[in-house]
């Protein structure tokens, strides 16, 4: 099976920080499993590091007041070309980013605190029938 993940938890540094999330768990899906990395914010031609990011409703609001939307939306939808292009039904996406997030995401305050809500990412590939875990839920995928 081909699964879309979030390159950060394969240890690609690519996180808004510029390091990673490596999960030796998902990691290990490789010997079943083709996994595809993906990061939606380079993608949508966001810089690494780059200031954080939290979604306030339909927008995406850099920590310093930048609108990002349009470059998470341009990334989501790159993300969705890839998971086509190598028939992905699956992805592990990064829990609470604005982009990756499925469920519960951060408020959109940068003071830590998550509200119900997907990712920009999350919510195009959920909407397309894509079934989405993260590095909490993806032990869910193998059973």
């Amino acid at each position: 099976m081909n699964i879309i993940v979030s390159a950060c938890l394969l240890g690609v540094d690519c996180r808004y920080c510029g390091d990673n999330c490596k999960n030796e768990g998902i990691l290990e899906l490789r010997k079943e499993h083709n996994l595809i990395p993906v990061c939606p914010e380079q993608l949508g031609g966001l810089p690494t590091p780059r200031v954080p990011s939290e979604r306030k409703g339909d927008y995406i609001v850099g920590k310093d007041g930048t609108d990002v939307t349009e470059a998470f939306r341009k990334g989501a939808k790159q993300t969705l070309c890839i998971s086509e292009l190598y028939r992905c039904e699956t992805a592990i996406l990064k829990k609470n980013s604005p982009s990756c997030g499925f469920g519960i995401i951060y408020d959109g305050t940068f003071l830590g605190n998550k509200v119900e809500g997907n990712g920009v990412t999350a919510e195009l590939l959920a909407n397309k029938g894509i079934r989405i875990f993260n590095e909490d839920t993806y032990t869910e995928l193998i059973r």
